[in-house]
């Protein structure tokens, strides 16, 4: 980014006279994203950047540096899929000073940060309840691309609510994603009372998660899987976004799996479902791969009418019936946001 110092100058001269350290870099992380993503929408073609994200970076199985060894030293055997990817960015101490009731891991990629950001400001803003302990976090993989890789951790030292590990970011290394975030939750916030996984273009309703569902005043369930759940089987047909290979799963139905798109769990199945995925092959179709870890828990989903797994029109007394609602742009979420909280006198 040196070679453009001329288009940043004026904000950073702007940025002098801000009483906040924190808005300054800011301003700044958002500069860099524009020019970032300006500089590769004219100089990288888009194919090029997306083929090389379909192969996850193998590395030999090694001991982990974050003590992630400690947690889960009581594995017998030689794991079938040892997950062995160091954190390049964490937030180890993040549940240390104050015992979450709920952690929430979002999946995103390094081109999203109008996403985050509106999550952020919005449903995801770790100080909406006053009277409990919201984490939230973005799981991320290491990008092909050194300048998103950059910005990520640019942004990573300003809000402090991102975790990467080493593997290649991509669609295919989704299921990878979401156990990062599941061996996090084991290794550094086994405390915590619920986890929540969803994706970055998901509108939560918290009011309804929080209070109607997981019931701070009600005493923390164990082994508890919830979400929209679905009974289905693999899709043959190699042109869908869902194929799945005979050889890799040969069996013609799933087991009960919850739409990827949100669901939640007690902390304590966070662990299992990581030291589960230790000895179970690997299948790229997270939501599936993680109902496939449930099986063999003996854990079943509870099925929730208000997980949305769609897109939904709003309005207002429609939103306040549901837990989520799916394929909501930054520009909706701010939208819809504003207006809910704006309007909690009025009844339906």
């Amino acid at each position: 980014m040196r070679g453009r110092s001329r288009s940043t100058a004026p904000s950073a001269r702007k940025c002098i006279t801000m009483p906040s350290k924190v808005s300054c870099l800011y301003v700044l992380t958002v500069v860099c994203w524009a020019s970032a993503l300006w500089y590769l929408s004219i100089s990288r073609p888009t194919s090029s950047y997306v083929s090389q994200l379909s192969v996850p970076a193998r590395k030999t199985p090694k001991a982990h540096k974050n003590n992630a060894t400690t947690t889960f030293g009581n594995i017998r055997t030689r794991p079938l899929n040892p997950h062995a990817f160091d954190f390049i960015i964490n937030e180890p101490k993040k549940c240390e000073t104050n015992v979450p009731f709920l952690v929430i891991l979002i999946t995103t990629t390094h081109k999203e940060f109008d996403a985050r950001q509106a999550i952020r400001e919005t449903w995801g803003d770790e100080s909406t309840f006053s009277d409990l302990r919201i984490i939230t976090l973005f799981l991320l993989g290491r990008s092909t691309d050194t300048v998103l890789n950059q910005m990520v951790e640019q942004e990573s030292e300003i809000f402090h609510d991102i975790v990467v590990e080493d593997f290649i970011d991509s669609y295919h290394n989704l299921t990878l994603k979401t156990l990062m975030g599941m061996r996090w939750v084991a290794t550094f916030c086994n405390q915590a009372k619920y986890v929540m996984k969803t994706d970055s273009d998901i509108f939560v309703n918290m009011d309804n998660l929080v209070y109607k569902l997981l019931k701070p005043a009600t005493k923390p369930r164990r082994r508890y899987f919830t979400g929209y759940v679905i009974n289905g089987g693999p899709i043959r047909d190699m042109r869908s976004k869902w194929y799945m290979p005979r050889d890799l799963y040969p069996e013609s139905k799933y087991p009960p799996f919850c739409s990827g798109t949100g669901y939640v769990f007690s902390a304590d199945v966070a662990e299992l479902i990581y030291k589960t995925s230790l000895h179970t092959r690997l299948l790229h179709l997270e939501d599936v791969y993680v109902g496939v870890c449930l099986r063999k828990l003996g854990i079943h989903p509870y099925q929730n009418s208000g997980f949305n797994h769609w897109k939904m029109a709003y309005s207002l007394c429609r939103y306040r019936r549901v837990i989520t609602v799916h394929q909501i742009s930054p520009e909706e979420m701010h939208r819809i946001w504003n207006d809910m909280t704006s309007k909690k006198h009025l009844k339906c």
